[in-house]
């Protein structure tokens, strides 16, 4: 697994070869598997194929074009929560609410398990989360309710990218308390 994760790469060139309904399900079956707080699952998928829908979801995302060549995006969002029957009836960037990112959590724990999949599977993905939620919500008709955790181009790598430079652990890690 660990060779796996270093292996990882967000792939921004993808070829014309299609992805195929079984690996769409293996990525999305991957995705359901991920743990989540209280086991509330609180992902939703949106697959999206279409080239239109592709090209506005990159609009959405900064003009990011390249997201339009993978032939599919796995949109991750999820339903923000602070309790199993008490739902945040809006979230966005700015949401200030206490607690009320659990639900974010769990939705980017099960993006992650799309991105290992599709690297296990030869694929290549890239997590994009440079939009607004009312932009993306509007092109998917996403409900309000639900927060936009990223989208996910996937498809045939183009590219091979080289690895991103790592900080030591020594610059990241404090034992037993800040500071030590």
């Amino acid at each position: 697994m660990h060779e796996i994760m270093k292996s990882r790469r967000s792939v921004r060139k993808y070829t014309d070869e299609p992805v195929t309904d079984a690996a769409i399900r293996e990525l999305l079956e991957a995705a359901r598997s991920a743990p989540s707080g209280h086991n509330l699952q609180p992902w939703r998928f949106v697959v999206v194929r279409d080239e239109h829908t592709r090209q506005q979801l990159a609009a959405c995302n900064h003009n990011q074009m390249f997201m339009a060549d993978a032939p599919v995006h796995i949109v991750v969002a999820a339903y923000p929560r602070l309790k199993e029957d008490e739902t945040i009836p809006f979230v966005d960037e700015a949401s200030p609410e206490h607690g009320v990112k659990q639900g974010i959590r769990d939705g980017a724990i099960a993006a992650t398990y799309i991105l290992l999949q599709a690297e296990t599977m030869g694929l290549g993905a890239c997590w994009c989360g440079w939009h607004t939620q009312e932009e993306v919500r509007a092109v998917l008709h996403i409900p309000e309710g639900l927060y936009v955790v990223g989208i996910i181009p996937i498809g045939h790598p183009a590219e091979t990218p080289e690895p991103r430079p790592r900080k030591e652990l020594d610059e990241l890690v404090h034992w037993e308390m800040w500071g030590e």
